[in-house]
């Protein structure tokens, strides 16, 4: 393990047993156990023995991280999971090897408990500013575009050209991208499972279609391993808040730092289907030239004519949230029902045809 101090690993036991800990050996698993062969190869855990005294008591004990992986394990918080996971539910089984303590590592290789823990937050900065949707709902009630909801459009595309420009080769993290925008307990099958039971705007069946159109979708775009890049995950209207002008800023970014293009432009965009299509029950104008405007302005930015045979899955997690009653309890059936027609229309066509994205929306 690199720059590993046992002075600071003595310091943290001492301060864990509640006094002064002697470390007699730490090793690693391949010097203490030596085979030929192994019929496993492959393991999550990075496993070393450690043994100590302490108080006239000598301690026999395992001390575990884990290595990044492309199970699921990339990430740092990743790992965390199975390391609390871990923490909390070890001494509940019987016969388990009991878990003593679980903690980080710092950035200067010191040792820190996370023994008294019960829940995790966060602390985040306070950002002043007005939320986009409320733009929206301006430009439902005016029936028209000012110039100012023009360059916000434009705004925030460019914003999305700019962080999807920083690429990343990790071609297992996009495969895992892709399976978590189907099996994600957030995105669709997760969806799928929140419906209510009785519903009069679809059926299972109905459902069970959608869900085994995007497992077909995810064979189709998850070999594109080439296209992972920088994402913000979450962006919505609700998301985003400006400021002056077309100052804004961003919140809450979500399920991961890389991905596929196609969920950002996708999460942002359906709601300029969706505001017009509650407000009037049909796609219409001013808001046809804010999606199609956002659409062009991205794709003359990035190029990235491959994002519409890549964005349909996307959208019907996007559709899937907008139609759920759970999410959106108000809308009537009328508009549950186009969502769903656009869903199914979206996923059944090979290319996303932006400039008539209101033919999407009839049975």
């Amino acid at each position: 393990m690199k720059q590993f101090n046992l002075k600071k690993f003595e310091k943290y036991l001492s301060s864990l047993y509640g006094g002064k800990v002697k470390i007699l050996s730490f090793e690693g698993l391949s010097k203490k156990v030596k085979r030929k062969k192994q019929l496993k190869e492959f393991g999550y855990g990075k496993p070393y023995f450690l043994t100590f005294t302490t108080k006239g008591r000598k301690y026999f004990t395992v001390f575990q991280t884990m290595k990044p992986d492309s199970f699921g394990h990339e990430n740092v918080w990743d790992r965390a999971q199975n390391i609390i996971f871990a923490y909390l539910t070890y001494n509940k089984l019987p016969k388990h090897a009991k878990s003593l303590d679980a903690g980080i590592i710092t950035k200067d290789g010191n040792f820190r408990s996370l023994s008294n823990l019960q829940e995790f937050f966060i602390l985040v900065e306070r950002v002043k500013g007005r939320e986009y949707f409320h733009d929206l709902e301006e430009i439902v009630k005016k029936g028209s575009l000012e110039e100012l909801d023009l360059e916000r459009c434009k705004a925030l595309s460019h914003y999305l050209a700019k962080i999807h420009s920083r690429r990343k080769n990790a071609p297992s993290l996009y495969v895992r991208r892709i399976r978590e925008l189907i099996g994600h307990g957030e995105c669709i099958m997760g969806l799928l499972d929140n419906y209510p039971e009785k519903l009069d705007f679809t059926s299972w069946d109905e459902l069970l279609k959608i869900e085994k159109l995007c497992v077909d979708w995810r064979w189709k775009i998850k070999r594109k391993t080439y296209r992972l890049c920088q994402v913000h995950g979450d962006f919505h209207p609700w998301n985003i808040l400006f400021q002056e002008g077309v100052k804004f800023r961003v919140l809450d970014r979500s399920r991961g730092e890389w991905g596929e293009a196609a969920d950002d432009l996708s999460s942002l965009t359906i709601n300029y289907l969706f505001f017009p299509l509650q407000a009037f029950g049909k796609v219409n104008e001013p808001f046809k030239t804010l999606f199609r405007i956002f659409i062009e302005e991205y794709l003359r930015k990035t190029g990235d004519e491959e994002v519409l045979k890549v964005i349909q899955p996307f959208y019907a997690w996007r559709g899937l949230v907008l139609a759920n009653p759970i999410w959106y309890p108000t809308l009537t059936f009328e508009v549950r029902r186009k969502i769903l027609n656009f869903i199914l229309n979206v996923l059944s066509s090979d290319e996303f045809d932006f400039k008539n994205v209101e033919s999407y929306f009839t049975s």
